[in-house]
């Protein structure tokens, strides 16, 4: 099964609803709250080239994608 992992924080509705989409597509998610866990941050930024938007959702193949517009 396909895992992808999700940066992003609790209040965000964009990293909410990505994380039921991939879900829902039977996706195997790990979800990275950077704002409980600041020691990720870095690793997040590294992802996003320095930004600081979120979600940051990293697919098993590497490809990075900076938000979430549900599509």
């Amino acid at each position: 099964m396909a895992t992808i992992r999700i940066y992003g924080k609790d209040s965000c509705p964009y990293t909410s609803s990505a994380r039921q989409a991939f879900a829902k597509q039977g996706l195997t998610v790990e979800y990275i709250n950077v704002r409980e866990d600041p020691d990720r941050l870095p690793e997040m930024l590294a992802h996003s080239g320095g930004r600081r938007a979120v979600p940051v959702i990293v697919a098993e193949d590497g490809k990075v994608t900076i938000g979430y517009g549900g599509t």
